[in-house]
């Protein structure tokens, strides 16, 4: 099911949504999270981009794992990348749930300046800044791996 999208790899095709995606989902959660004049606007993008991120993943580490079952060669090159992939599955599994905890609890809260930042709303910002800078940190080190794994030694010399 995960391994081709017609004659091509899915995996291949997968991954360029997926390194556009995680970073723009994490960008706009934050906005989402620290600007209060903003939730109107983003609540529904936050949302839907934060499990779009987990599905995403879902599917190019599903897709990686088949394209290296498909060409077994492969695995011993692709190896740090699958790692890699494997934990930026978990990250994004715990910001999909992130991004749903920020849409129930953050919503309400708008941005008057009469009213008061609770501590709810504190840990739940935290919270999300954090996971949403590991998602691109681990996005940017997963594809860096994968790049290298693919074409390093390929390209002539500068």
């Amino acid at each position: 099911m995960f391994e081709r999208f017609g004659d091509l790899p899915l995996h291949v095709l997968v991954i360029h949504l997926t390194v556009v995606l995680l970073p723009v989902a994490a960008l706009t959660l934050i906005a989402f999270a620290v600007v209060p004049k903003w939730r109107r606007i983003l609540r529904w993008p936050a949302l839907v981009l934060g499990v779009g991120a987990l599905v995403c993943a879902f599917v190019a580490k599903e897709s990686g794992e088949a394209f290296v079952n498909a060409v077994p060669t492969l695995s011993k090159a692709v190896e740090l990348h699958s790692k890699r992939g494997d934990l930026l599955f978990w990250y994004c599994l715990i910001f999909a749930v992130v991004s749903v905890a920020a849409f129930l609890l953050l919503a309400g809260v708008r941005g008057d300046s009469a009213t008061k930042i609770r501590p709810l709303e504190l840990v739940t910002q935290a919270a999300v800044v954090v996971i949403a800078v590991l998602v691109i940190w681990q996005t940017v080190r997963t594809g860096d791996a994968g790049a290298r794994a693919v074409w390093e030694g390929q390209l002539p010399a500068k």
